[in-house]
């Protein structure tokens, strides 16, 4: 990707993960401009790297950018993004969930490109598929260096993949579950928590062969009649399943 001056409004812990994503080890970064918006952690990146700036409003932002993501809280939306001054030749990224290519439009009335995205917290890393729409060879080529870009041609799909990361925290509370559960049973609970994250970390890596279906991968980790098989039957049920999808069918209509 061509390098492009990129500028962030709103800066919380996926801004964080994002300026990390673009410096880290990297032997040419970007030019980063951030908003004062987060000044505390705004001044720590720019400290920690020469080619980030905090700027001094967020018009200021999107004057210095060739690239603009919005990344602050929805219920800040209007308020951060009303009476900005887009021009044309900018693309603006917006990691607001929730907030329609339609609404953005209304709010920014602007001309330029503007993606929707779902950056993760493993941006950080380089290791993140980042679901976009539209498909922009910008927004793309941002998302590629930071993991993987993965552009999704309708935004009814894209509301979906939104709808998915509303797991995330999920699985984390499933596996404090777990140590807390093994804490009780007299595990000290600094062992609990390292067996647990070990465990959890070889499954992730798993997740790494494409060749096997994730229905076989749980199948290939399971003993008919075994101790796997029978969590999953006795606990995961067809009820508790049917739960999690209600709850995920309510979300992606709120998302909608």
């Amino acid at each position: 990707m061509e390098r492009k001056r990129i500028g962030i409004i709103g800066v919380g812990e996926i801004a964080r993960a994002i300026v990390a994503g673009l410096c880290d080890g990297v032997e040419e970064p970007p030019e980063i401009y951030l908003s004062p918006r987060g000044a505390g952690t705004a001044a720590e990146l720019s400290q920690r790297y020469p080619n980030v700036r905090v700027c001094a409003d967020n018009q200021d932002v999107v004057n210095r950018s060739d690239v603009v993501i919005l990344a602050v809280r929805p219920v800040d939306r209007a308020e951060a993004l009303a009476g900005l001054r887009i021009d044309g030749d900018r693309v603006v990224v917006s990691v607001i969930a929730g907030v329609g290519i339609g609404e953005l439009r209304r709010i920014l009335g602007t001309g330029a490109p503007l993606v929707r995205a779902i950056p993760l917290p493993e941006v950080r890393e380089r290791r993140s598929v980042t679901v976009t729409h539209p498909s922009h060879p910008v927004a793309d080529a941002l998302f590629d260096r930071l993991g993987e870009a993965l552009p999704v041609a309708d935004e009814a799909d894209f509301g979906v993949f939104s709808a998915l990361t509303g797991t995330l925290t999920t699985h984390y509370r499933y596996l404090a579950t777990l140590a807390d559960w093994a804490s009780r049973q007299g595990i000290p609970s600094e062992d609990a928590d390292r067996y647990i994250r070990g465990l959890f970390q070889g499954v992730g890596r798993t997740l790494g062969d494409g060749a096997r279906s994730l229905h076989q991968l749980a199948g290939d980790h399971e003993t008919p009649n075994g101790i796997n098989e029978r969590i999953r039957t006795t606990w995961f049920d067809t009820a508790n399943s049917e739960a999690l999808t209600k709850a995920l069918d309510a979300l992606l209509s709120d998302l909608r």
